[in-house]
């Protein structure tokens, strides 16, 4: 059985589970193991942490699209054992949907990194067994079905329960498992436009927009690993699972922040502003002779730096732009004195003296820049990997650095089913006779 411990601490020499020699202001400590061999472990002088803090971790993901696999993604990336369930022939919505490097989707690919994948059809009972005798052995289960679904299939919470009272089931959909929107159908762009987002998203005065990344999916996805994290904290404290319920509309509302206070206070309803902040100014992209530049001066002490820098110091004095009450008020008439300055340099010649000052600044990339990145190539922000179909292929790392524990991408995306034979005789302990069985049957 896992074991899997979190130990926060405040100067733990005064009593807890620190050494008695030893203090600590602050100890976060990670333990994991169930026998398996984890391989390599790194040795510190009170024992041993592992190169990656959820190896052990058994997770049967049945998740697909996006806001699923993309929590399946982060649990792998820091060891976690991924048994992606999909439906056979077809698998995973995303294995259709493009860029395809030869016949394999490079979205898929870009998701499902550090993953197994096994083929189990729900319509087939002998094969809903399988899976519920899989459950013994996890930790956790991950779905994103509309609600009522895995009930359908008599696989829902309350059944799983039964057969491993300590699992953890974490169930990301589109509103969640209550409310009265809970049995509607959602993407992204549905809970972009329902959540508040996409209202204030946008250029100034022109129309509501998406946001260019599907922040929807995967904003819940990031909330659902987190409420994994939690749930398994718990179980190590209590011994219970218990049920995560994330609704991709819920996670929308708490990303608002600002514009629900000011909503609440004012009464006044946000709408979209462009670049520029809704309460900081200047903060926001101005005209340069060759495109646009963001500058955030965030405070008055910066706002003096830029007033020099600008070589205009009369604006300081100014009493429609003394304090950053006053510059927010009249932020139409600081834009349009600040983009004329702005105009007489390119946007490398502006960050030069912005950046030579420490003064927030930067231009806006585009992706081929961002690919392209010293910093972001110094970071590990894109990685390589190596299909066995799609060959050579780059995507985006791993963000949370650990100095101890990192993370990593160690294997590409798997083909459809490639590891349904490994994982029988893995994880239920399948001979070679009856894993042909099982074949010979589909």
């Amino acid at each position: 059985m896992l074991s899997f411990f979190i130990f926060l601490a405040m100067s733990l020499s005064k009593g807890g589970i620190a050494p008695s020699n030893v203090e600590y202001d602050f100890l976060i400590v990670f333990v994991c193991s169930n026998g398996n061999n984890f391989g390599n472990k790194y040795k510190m002088n009170e024992g041993e942490i592992l190169l990656k803090p959820l190896e052990g971790l058994k997770v049967l993901d049945l998740s697909r699209v996006l806001a699923g696999p993309y929590c399946t993604m982060m649990l792998a990336d820091y060891g976690a054992n991924i048994i992606k369930i999909e439906p056979p022939k077809v698998g995973d919505d995303s294995r259709a949907f493009g860029p395809f490097v030869g016949k394999e989707s490079a979205y898929f690919m870009s998701l499902n990194r550090n993953k197994r994948s096994m083929t189990l059809n729900f319509k087939n009972q002998a094969e809903i067994d399988v899976f519920k005798e899989m459950v013994k052995h996890a930790d956790v289960v991950v779905e994103n079905y509309r609600p009522g679904t895995m009930e359908k299939f008599g696989l829902g919470y309350d059944e799983l329960k039964k057969i491993n009272p300590k699992i953890i089931y974490a169930a990301c959909s589109g509103f969640g498992h209550s409310g009265p929107y809970q049995y509607k159908p959602a993407y992204d762009i549905i809970v972009q436009a329902m959540g508040g987002i996409m209202s204030i998203t946008g250029p100034e005065g022109g129309e509501p927009s998406r946001v260019g990344a599907s922040v929807g999916d995967i904003i819940a996805g990031m909330f659902t690993a987190y409420g994994v994290m939690m749930a398994l904290y718990h179980r190590e404290k209590t011994g219970e699972g218990q049920k995560v319920d994330v609704g991709m509309l819920d996670c929308q509302v708490a990303v608002l922040e600002n514009a629900i206070a000011r909503y609440v206070t004012s009464g006044s309803v946000p709408v979209p502003l462009g670049n520029r902040h809704p309460s900081i100014t200047p903060f926001a992209s101005f005209t340069a002779k060759d495109g646009h530049i963001i500058v955030g001066a965030g405070n008055d002490r910066l706002w003096e730096k830029l007033c020099n820098i600008l070589q205009r110091p009369d604006l300081l004095t100014d009493p429609r732009f003394n304090n950053n009450g006053n510059r927010t008020a009249n932020v139409n008439a600081l834009t349009a004195i600040l983009n004329e300055v702005f105009s007489h340099k390119t946007i490398s010649e502006w960050l030069v003296v912005l950046e030579a000052a420490e003064l927030p600044c930067a231009p806006i990339n585009s992706i081929d820049k961002i690919v392209n990145d010293p910093h972001i190539a110094a970071r590990e922000m894109i990685v390589e990997v190596e299909h066995p179909v799609a060959g050579h292929l780059k995507m985006a790392g791993v963000p949370v650095k650990m100095s101890l524990t990192p993370g990593s991408v160690d294997r590409p995306a798997p083909l459809l089913g490639q590891h349904t034979a490994e994982l029988l005789k893995e994880v239920l302990g399948w001979d070679e006779e009856k894993t042909a069985a099982f074949f010979a049957d589909k």
